[in-house]
């Protein structure tokens, strides 16, 4: 059992027990958010590294990385590690995949809107996963087939049954800008359909708010695991779906995702397709 639910049907009072190694994961989320809180009201100390065009990391991801890295192998000392700011072997059986702080743009520009996502693999199956939002200490966790929880209380995802009037997530393809186009396409479509979208810069916490019925549904083009794996199990915890631009299970390596529930999931897929250029639709 990956994690268990007591509750009472009729008064719908749960108690959620996590599984061990969400505990840890919880525990360096939270240590890893106390490091990004402290610099928070200061970020004209912090050193700022750009790793690409509009790709920004800092002396604050590094070391909440490190404090992440250094409780896990404590904890788990012959699991592997993929991380942001330090890379690692993606082979490993057992894996955890960690983004210190998703949503570094913001944060270095004093937006409050950023997080922290840690996930366990093994075998290539999403596991477990924390999204954690110092900021406003929000603790999204998720175990296979144990449900979803923020701050310990079950969540879904919305019930929409169509697109209209829906509230729908993105990120701009800012790390593949040969996408503009196919992207401004999408964009286009979907805007025709919704009641409005939003693009609040943290992929890990949107779709933590997809998982929470915040939005209806998120798409994004070129993301990096870090960026997806907590986030991609919550969403299934709570009911929805999560798969590539094609429908299908290989949004981890192509980076491109759609998130929703399974009605939303179909019609963003129909209503996107057009736009695709071959090189999305793999």
């Amino acid at each position: 059992m990956l994690g268990a639910v007591f509750g009472n049907h009729s008064t719908r009072s749960w108690i959620f027990v996590m599984h061990p190694i969400v505990n840890i994961a919880v525990r360096a989320a939270r240590r890893a958010g106390d490091i990004i809180m402290r610099s928070a009201d200061r970020i004209d100390t912090v050193s700022i590294v750009t790793k690409g065009k509009n790709d920004f990391a800092s002396d604050v991801d590094k070391r909440a990385e490190a404090e992440i890295i250094k409780i896990i192998r404590k904890a788990y000392p012959n699991h592997g590690i993929l991380a942001e700011e330090s890379g690692g072997d993606s082979s490993a059986d057992t894996l955890w995949i960690i983004d210190p702080l998703d949503g570094t743009t913001n944060y270095l520009h004093g937006l409050p809107h950023y997080a922290v996502s840690i996930a366990m693999q093994h075998r290539g199956k999403l596991e477990h996963a924390v999204v954690y939002d110092p900021v406003r200490q929000e603790l999204f966790t998720a175990s296979r087939g144990a449900g979803a929880q923020l701050n310990e209380r079950r969540i879904r995802v919305a019930p929409a049954k169509d697109l209209s009037g829906t509230l729908l997530g993105t990120g701009f393809p800012f790390r593949s800008e040969q996408h503009i186009d196919a992207y401004l396409g999408m964009f286009k479509a979907l805007f025709q359909h919704a009641a409005d979208i939003r693009r609040p810069g943290s992929a890990a916490l949107d779709l933590a708010y997809v998982a929470a019925g915040r939005l209806d549904g998120f798409w994004e083009i070129g993301l990096s695991k870090w960026d997806i794996a907590g986030g991609a199990l919550l969403v299934r915890e709570a009911g929805g779906l999560v798969g590539d631009f094609a429908g299908g299970e290989n949004f981890m390596e192509s980076g491109n995702l759609v998130a929703a529930n399974p009605r939303i999931f179909k019609e963003i897929l129909q209503t996107i397709r057009p736009h695709l250029t071959p090189d999305l639709q793999k």
